[in-house]
């Protein structure tokens, strides 16, 4: 098999009516065919992916205990491909045209005794494709195709088979719960990755203490400072080392208490865990999942990213501005209103406000890899100068890192 050295990499959550993530869809795509997707010359760029991830990498790598959605066209599915993969927890997307053969029938249905679970993707309810609703599992619909009413519609004539259905390309609140009420059972889109929010709220005390805390470390406030302020909430103080003692930070020893993780760690690993935790302390629950990850994801992998770009200093930064990222969606409110009780610097709330400065293009390379089309990707991380080697292997190493988080 060929070297696939334009193949890029990529996942996008999918989440069920609480918005918990149940799975990722993985995306793979040739840079020269991200936008026209031609299955001839980019099969043996899919295939390779699939080894270097599902064999080398492993899955668990990739989307932990989560369900694992591969597209998979009829030249895949008809070849010995597909014999690289473990069926448990993978789900075959069938991108089914107007006209199949019944070789093609024999061969699913094979692929589902085989243990492997199957859905129709862009799903339109023409006879070819629902030929196969006997064999599926999942259905996904385009909200971005058919519109919300069409897609209503074919949720519910869909009820009669034993089929989960997915809404895909949601990209507002309002599609989420109109999905939701028409009792699509998962959701995935651009609302879940990259939510816009309008709207503000009073920060909770949690998040307020966290503020102060970050401030403190900022700052270079003395540890019995630092500790002191962690003693005063002890569910900050429970969460935070359970955060330190994970098996994503690679420590070879305990941390028993917050002197302890500061004169190990020093301050910069510190500041680094307050983020996390920052993301992590809305006792409501209100903050989904998908969010967490997806912003956890682009800051480790803007650092890894900036490692031969930019000083230590700054691959901090490119970690901050990534995580940061998406507050104001997880907080509800505005990105100014945020970065007011933050002290960062002015390279930082440049990227975050304005999406400008020498942190940009790293933020932009990030949001670009979780889009589905990957439109951009490949021009974008050619201004940076970084191959789709360099990229695959630094969206890995960020995917892995955050499944070891336990997020």
């Amino acid at each position: 098999m060929s070297e696939a050295p334009n193949a890029f990499i990529g996942r996008q959550p999918i989440v069920d009516r609480t918005q918990a993530i149940v799975g990722y869809e993985m995306l793979f795509r040739a840079s020269a065919e991200a936008q026209t997707a031609s299955i001839e010359r980019a099969l043996d760029a899919d295939v390779s992916v699939l080894v270097n991830t599902f064999t080398n990498m492993g899955r668990e790598s990739l989307v932990g205990n989560k369900l694992a959605f591969i597209n998979v066209e009829k030249e895949l599915i008809e070849g010995n491909y597909l014999a690289l993969l473990q069926p448990q927890g993978v789900v075959l997307e069938l991108q089914l045209s107007v006209q199949q053969a019944p070789e093609l029938m024999e061969r699913v249905k094979a692929l589902r005794q085989e243990g492997y679970a199957i859905a129709l993707d862009d799903f339109d309810a023409n006879p070819q494709q629902a030929a196969y609703l006997p064999v599926a599992n999942y259905v996904k619909l385009d909200v971005r195709t058919h519109g919300l009413e069409r897609c209503g519609q074919l949720a519910k004539a869909l009820q009669r088979f034993p089929v989960k259905k997915v809404a895909k390309k949601l990209e507002s609140q309002a599609e989420f719960k109109f999905c939701k009420d028409a009792n699509f059972d998962f959701f995935q889109g651009f609302y879940f990755a990259k939510p816009e929010t309008v709207t503000a709220r009073v920060v909770a005390p949690s998040f307020a203490s966290i503020f102060h805390l970050l401030n403190l470390v900022r700052n270079g406030a003395e540890v019995a400072d630092i500790e002191a302020a962690l003693k005063r909430d002890m569910t900050l103080s429970y969460k935070l080392l359970r955060y330190i003692n994970s098996a994503g930070f690679g420590l070879s020893c305990e941390i028993q208490s917050f002197r302890h993780a500061v004169a190990i760690l020093g301050y910069q690993k510190l500041y680094r865990w307050l983020t996390l935790l920052l993301l992590t302390a809305d006792k409501s629950g209100r903050t989904p999942p998908a969010l967490i990850k997806t912003a956890v994801t682009r800051g480790r992998l803007m650092e890894l990213l900036g490692e031969k770009h930019v000083s230590p200093a700054d691959r901090d930064n490119l970690y901050v501005v990534g995580v940061f990222s998406m507050l104001d969606a997880m907080l509800e409110m505005p990105m100014d209103s945020v970065l007011e009780q933050l002290n960062l610097s002015e390279t930082v709330n440049d990227a975050l406000l304005h999406n400008a400065g020498v942190f940009a293009p790293f933020l932009q390379l990030a949001v670009a890899c979780e889009d589905p089309e990957m439109k951009e990707v490949s021009e974008l991380a050619g201004l940076l100068g970084v191959s789709a080697q360099q990229l695959n292997a630094a969206h890995l190493e960020a995917l892995d890192w955050v499944e070891k988080l336990g997020l």
